[in-house]
């Protein structure tokens, strides 16, 4: 039997990985899940669950289609709507999931872009990461850069696809994650 994390009072949520995916993903209509620079290094491995909860995939360039989406989901089901925003981030040598920057700022995004449209009940969590992005949204293009992930991009000399994955609503796409 699965147990109700905490957050599940609040109709938007926040967590990290595979784990987090798992532990919110059964409490929600839809999952979000952010992973900014998935071939920087191998990315933590975000895999859906069979079941009936939608999942679609969300950076900074989506974030207000995404947002957009979701309140027309809400619309259609004539009640309020749950979200789970999961932040991919990175996978250590270990297994374990390594804190990405840009995930959790783009996550803020998501979230942010969520609470300019009305849905701003959320967990303490999905606040902070919100309010992380707000604090930081000017600097966001130059930390995206600058961040582990981005560095092992450039590195590669893969600076524009970088800069790409830092901007802001340029894409009105919503993209379903293959199950």
């Amino acid at each position: 039997m699965t147990h109700a994390p905490a957050q599940q009072k609040y109709q938007v949520r926040f967590d990290w990985g595979q784990a987090g995916f798992q532990a919110l993903e059964p409490f929600v209509d839809v999952v979000v899940v952010v992973d900014v620079l998935p071939e920087a290094d191998a990315a933590a491995p975000v895999v859906p669950a069979a079941s009936d909860t939608q999942v679609i995939t969300a950076g900074f360039g989506n974030r207000t289609a995404v947002a957009e989406w979701i309140v027309a989901r809400q619309s259609e089901k004539g009640d309020r709507f749950g979200v789970a925003v999961i932040a991919a981030g990175g996978l250590r040598a270990d297994g374990t999931v390594r804190f990405a920057v840009e995930d959790l700022l783009a996550s803020g995004a998501v979230i942010d872009a969520l609470i300019g449209l009305g849905i701003d009940h959320c967990s303490p969590e999905a606040a902070a990461a919100s309010a992380a992005f707000v604090g930081l949204k000017q600097a966001a293009r130059h930390l995206v850069s600058a961040s582990e992930s981005g560095q092992a991009l450039v590195a590669l000399g893969r600076d524009a696809e970088v800069r790409l994955a830092a901007r802001l609503d340029n894409s009105h796409d919503v993209a379903a994650l293959r199950r």
